[in-house]
This record gives C-alpha cells, sequence and structure tokens, in this order.
C-alpha cells in the first residue's frame, strides 16, 4: 500500500505542478474542473443519491463550471471579476464558517437530498473558483495557500503521534487529536511568519506592521481551523456512507475527496482574502 501511495504521489506531482506553472488560467481552469467533477461524483455517491439526482449533480457542476469559464458575462479571462469572487467564494466560506461546524456538532445527515445538493455544489464550485482564481494571479499563490493545509496535516500527525491523548472527534474521525491540533497552529503560525518578507512581491500594497503581521498570522490560523474542519466534514461523510474512502481514482490514496477535503474549506477564503489585500 505504501509503495502504491508513493508512486501514484509521484506521477501526479510533477503533473499538477506542469499544469499550475505551464497552463493559462483557462486551461487550468479546466484541468482543476476535472478534479472537481471526479470530486462531484464521489460526493453523490456518499450522499446516497439515486441515479436521476447523481446524474444532475455532476452534470450541474461540469455545466455551471464550463458557463463560468467560457460565459462572455463573466468576463474570465486571467481571472474572473471580483463579485464574481466575492459571491462564489464568499457563500463557500459562510457555509465553512457558520454551517459546517454545526453540522459536525450535531452530526447531521441530510434527510433531504436537496441539502446535499446544494451543499455540494457550495464547497466544490466554491474550491474551484478559488483556486483557479488564485493561479490567475499567481501560480504561488496556489502553492503557498496550499501549503498552509499540508504544514498543518503535517504537523498534526507527528505532534498527534508524539503527544496525543484528548480525542478530537472521536466519533468522526478517532486518529484525531487536540494535541494534533495544537501542534498543526504552531507549526502554520511559523509559516505565516516565514511568509511575511514576500508580502510586496505577492502583491500586498499595505505597511507590514506589526498589526497586519498579527492579523496575518491570525487568517492563516483561521485557514488552518477551516482545513481541520474540512477533514473531519469528508469524515463524516464517509461514516455516514459506511465507506473507509470516498473512491478508488487515486491508488493508494482513495478518491479525489480523500486528498482534497482540507483544502476544499481553505481554499475560498484564502482566495477572498487575495481579492480584497492583492493588487
Amino acid at each position: 500500500m505504501l509503495a502504491t501511495r508513493i508512486l501514484t504521489a509521484f506521477i501526479l506531482l510533477p503533473l499538477v505542478l506542469a499544469a499550475l506553472f505551464l497552463l493559462s488560467p483557462t486551461g487550468w481552469g479546466a484541468v482543476a474542473l476535472a478534479a472537481i467533477v471526479a470530486a462531484a461524483a464521489e460526493w453523490a455517491t456518499l450522499a446516497g443519491f439515486r441515479k436521476p439526482v447523481w446524474l444532475l449533480f455532476v452534470a450541474g457542476t461540469l455545466i455551471f463550471g464550463c458557463g463560468l469559464l467560457v460565459a462572455e458575462a463573466t468576463g474570465f479571462s486571467r481571472g474572473w471579476s471580483d463579485v464574481v469572487v466575492l459571491v462564489i467564494c464568499g457563500s463557500a466560506t459562510a457555509f465553512w464558517v457558520l454551517v459546517a461546524p454545526l453540522w459536525l456538532r450535531f452530526r447531521w445527515k441530510p434527510s433531504s437530498q436537496v441539502g446535499a445538493v446544494c451543499a455540494g455544489w457550495l464547497v466544490l464550485i466554491g474550491a474551484w473558483v478559488a483556486v483557479v482564481e488564485l493561479q490567475a494571479r499567481s501560480p504561488w499563490l496556489v502553492l503557498a495557500a496550499m501549503a498552509i493545509v499540508w504544514v498543518a496535516d503535517t504537523a498534526a500527525y507527528f505532534a498527534g503521534r508524539a503527544f496525543g491523548t484528548r480525542k478530537l472527534a472521536p466519533e468522526i474521525s478517532p486518529g484525531k487529536t487536540w494535541e494534533g491540533v495544537c501542534g498543526a497552529l504552531a507549526a502554520v503560525a511559523v509559516y505565516a511568519l516565514a511568509l511575511v518578507p514576500l508580502a510586496a512581491a505577492a502583491g500586498y500594497t499595505g505597511s507590514v506592521a506589526p498589526a497586519a503581521v498579527a492579523a496575518w498570522v491570525a487568517f492563516a490560523l483561521m485557514l488552518t481551523a477551516l482545513s481541520i474542519a474540512g477533514d473531519l466534514f469528508e469524515s463524516l461523510l464517509k461514516r455516514h456512507a459506511g465507506v473507509k474512502d470516498s473512491g478508488k481514482l487515486l491508488p493508494g490514496h482513495g478518491g479525489v475527496l480523500d486528498r482534497t477535503d482540507a483544502l476544499l474549506a481553505a481554499m475560498p477564503p484564502a482566495a477572498l482574502a487575495a481579492t480584497v489585500f492583492l493588487r
């Protein structure tokens, strides 16, 4: 299993980086949309959609995404207008900040498929718009934002193994601990501080004063908390569905949702911040 995981990562990582840095925003948007459509198929399966609804959800994701990329009204060439990003990523961020914590707290299992459809479109389209918008600004912004999630995940794993005793959400994901969360927050704080000297290069035109640095670190910590919520949210979906992985598309890794669950929650607010604070 470990060899399969390593081989899959060894093949996928160069391909993703090449697409991120070499493709135009439209090309990157098309590649990212393909991944989101695959994730939509997994979401529909986990949610238990029957065939007509399953097809509607997956096809709707594809059609809406294509429309955003090619429709003249959206104005996409090297990034959408601020209005598009603020509405879509703002709605997705509101879901993760306001709805997802309650969903996790009460272990909701939607009785109506309408709720699961709306939540799925918010989560998936919001994350897709975010990574496409960030890449249109700079591929490095995508990596910097994603690295917050990767740093948090890695630190949480090692801190949890070394010190973990208090379970974070044993009914959803028994392996996660509060000590792991603390390790993730500490590591991301260090990473955020390390990025401060690059603020001007990233497009930040404000003063890099202590208050601004503190606000940036606090924002990075918020993204870390949301990434953990995203991970738990997907784990809850799998528990309701009675499965270990969201799919089998990525050998050794499970499905697309298994690899992107934390990113789905963290990317929309990252794109919002870029839209508001970067030139």
